[in-house]
């Protein structure tokens, strides 16, 4: 073989590589509409009941953000897992299942619950880009119609590769080979402003913040693509672990998303800066 036909190889193998790798958590609303039809996969919509009633992808079932929180207005800690497994057996949730999600169009929530059933070991699960306002600004088909489920028999089981607590985050301040990124707003970072009693950030944290990961056209937000994402984390070793975290653990979840994407070993610290910034038992930084 000559070496332009194996380059030629090698170039086609790493496009396809790249691309379904590219991919492999989120869909765009054109490829979700011509598979609509197909039961290969659930689709979730993270909106709440009052929202998805009123109109939504067909097919899809209500799991609303607000049931992955067990006090919000507290942190942003996750629901616990005999609050999860019920849900999931409700909506018939396995984790072998192929699961799409979907929020409005902001995409945190989405992106949130996507790292919620990765938590509870889904294996399989993307995130509808853009989501259902961009889906209804397409004209694909809506309704109103509650699909009838079989009820699951799921048993929680918690990866917590992919969940931070207090505890390890604090370890990860201490470990040169952990890295953590604060994903508030640049004002939060330095101390400007806080949603908690203290103001400034968790010691060695750097600022990535969620908004980065989302650029906008004609005013519709969608997750950047994977090699402007590769640029904005290029810094970020990735031989490293890698803790996020922002108030309530929402919109580092967009982070999530795209650091799972580039192949990131991450977690998402649930609770985030409404518990640390309220412990002064912890160290903090402006």
């Amino acid at each position: 073989m000559t070496f332009f036909i194996r380059f030629i190889v090698l170039f086609s193998f790493f496009c396809v590589y790249h691309g379904a790798y590219s991919s492999s958590f989120r869909i765009s609303p054109e490829e979700l509409n011509k598979t609509l039809n197909s039961s290969s996969f659930i689709i979730l919509d993270a909106r709440s009941f009052k929202e998805y009633k009123k109109g939504h992808i067909p097919g899809a079932l209500n799991f609303p953000i607000s049931l992955t929180y067990e006090n919000k207005q507290l942190n942003g800690k996750i629901s616990a897992p005999y609050t999860i497994q019920s849900l999931f057996r409700t909506l018939g949730l396995n984790v072998n299942n192929s699961v799409i999600v979907y929020d409005n169009g902001e995409l945190a929530d989405a992106a949130r619950l996507f790292w919620v059933l990765e938590v509870y070991g889904l294996k399989h699960v993307r995130v509808l880009n853009h989501g259902y306002d961009q889906w209804l600004r397409l004209n694909y088909p809506d309704n109103t119609i509650i699909p009838q489920v079989k009820p699951s028999n799921y048993i929680a089981t918690v990866n917590h590769k992919h969940l931070a607590s207090k505890f390890t985050t604090l370890l990860a301040t201490r470990n040169t080979n952990q890295i953590i990124i604060d994903a508030r707003p640049k004002a939060a970072y330095t101390g400007k402003t806080s949603t908690a009693r203290r103001f400034g950030h968790i010691p060695t944290a750097i600022n990535v913040p969620s908004a980065h990961n989302i650029s906008y056209s004609n005013g519709i937000a969608g997750f950047k693509q994977l090699n402007e994402l590769g640029n904005l984390y290029q810094n970020i070793d990735k031989d490293k672990k890698v803790i996020i975290y922002c108030a309530v653990g929402r919109v580092s979840a967009t982070n999530y998303l795209a650091l799972r994407e580039l192949g990131y070993d991450v977690s998402n610290y649930d609770a985030s800066w409404k518990e640390w910034g309220n412990d002064f038992k912890l160290p903090i930084e402006k």
